[in-house]
């Protein structure tokens, strides 16, 4: 069977991540949910995706394909229902359809089949579901990816509390933190570096070559991406990857996303003052929506940045390659590709944004490819309507 990841028009409730990404590339715990998937199944997947996107993520089809929602959670039970379907048939748990099984991934849904799956079935479905549901995500990627492994031994400058959940992969460095993984997992991944004076409170995901900065406090369940950097205080927070938030400030209940810089002293708010329900922009609907939530922060897209001191208030969501700086708060919803702050904003226009991204991405070995700019041009067109001067 081949198997495919398909966003399965669920990608719009979770703009602005999905821009830039099929829903399977979001992280969850430590892995992307496309990870998960790839090691519950034990093979390579596909995506079907958004046009403009499906260049860089390309689609693989047979005669004997497996096309699965790209936006729920693997589990081993999961995999075992879908296993057993056959051609013609589809998999649903109430009224989510989790996949299919086809001759082509372009099929009549309701042609097909249906077999009931009564297990457990979760995804992600909101955008604040990414760090609202990250640390079950962090117990069950912990469980996976250690399996079987043993953990590179806890330096004796590190205290270390229930070390039994502790796994620190070769090549990573700690040298005088604390690790209290009585309240989750802690994961430190290969080449990662913990500096000095690092608290750490579980469950917590340190991604492969990423890294603390010195007296950094974390509370879980947070997850730092892979090539990134954290410092001050982080709590309950999920960092994609390629992304610095390096100086003092709190991030708090938010999710931000890959080539994203957070300037020294920013700051978020997760808690309203009246401690009222959060809403955030609904990029569905074009207005702020209820969330469910009390502690929200912030929704930051790819390639957005921000200046020194910015504040950001509760229910924050910045698009893709914004440039927010100045003094008081940025509106609650900063559209993709400006420039400016509190006292307005312009078009951060294309040949700007883009220089700046390949310089940024250069740092880290990489450079900003045509498919990349072409996914940009593709966003920059879609948001248009959002930018008072295009």
């Amino acid at each position: 069977m081949n198997y495919i990841l398909a966003d399965f028009q669920k990608h719009n409730a979770l703009l602005p991540f999905t821009y830039t990404r099929p829903t399977s590339e979001l992280r969850c715990g430590i892995l992307t949910l496309k990870e998960k998937w790839e090691k519950h199944l034990d093979t390579q997947v596909s995506f079907l995706t958004q046009d403009y996107l499906q260049t860089k993520y390309p689609l693989k089809e047979t005669t004997d394909n497996v096309v699965i929602a790209g936006n729920l959670f693997a589990t081993a039970a999961l995999c075992e229902a879908i296993n057993k379907l056959e051609l013609g048939q589809q998999l649903v748990h109430n009224e989510i359809l989790i996949a299919y099984r086809a001759s082509t991934s372009q099929v009549a849904i309701e042609t097909l089949e249906q077999v009931h799956f009564n297990g457990d079935c979760d995804g992600i479905f909101n955008t604040w579901d990414i760090f609202s549901k990250n640390g079950k995500a962090l117990e069950a990627d912990y469980d996976l990816i250690t399996a079987g492994r043993t953990s590179q031994p806890i330096p004796e400058t590190v205290q270390a509390l229930n070390a039994s959940r502790i796994f620190i992969e070769e090549g990573a460095v700690l040298q005088f933190a604390t690790l209290n993984a009585s309240t989750g997992c802690i994961y430190i991944g290969k080449d990662a570096e913990v500096m000095e004076g690092t608290l750490i409170r579980g469950s917590f995901a340190l991604c492969e070559h990423s890294a603390t900065k010195l007296g950094t406090k974390v509370y879980g369940p947070t997850t730092v991406g892979p090539h990134s950097k954290i410092g001050g205080e982080v709590n309950n927070s999920v960092i994609f990857g390629y992304s610095n938030k390096g100086h003092e400030g709190f991030l708090g209940n938010s999710v931000i996303g890959e080539w994203c810089n957070l300037g020294a002293d920013t700051n978020t708010s997760n808690l309203k003052n009246n401690y009222a329900e959060v809403k955030l922009w609904d990029y569905e609907t074009g207005r702020f929506a209820p969330t469910g939530l009390q502690f929200c922060g912030l929704m930051m897209g790819d390639h957005s940045k921000c200046g020194i001191n910015t504040m950001f208030n509760t229910g924050t969501v910045v698009g893709v390659s914004a440039n927010i700086y100045g003094a008081g708060y940025p509106r609650n919803f900063v559209p993709s590709f400006v420039w400016g702050g509190p006292q307005g904003t312009m078009t951060y226009k294309t040949n700007k944004a883009y220089e700046v991204a390949d310089v940024v991405m250069k740092r880290r070995g990489l450079s900003l490819e045509q498919v990349d700019i072409a996914i940009l041009d593709a966003i920059f067109e879609a948001t248009k309507s959002y930018r008072k001067d295009d």
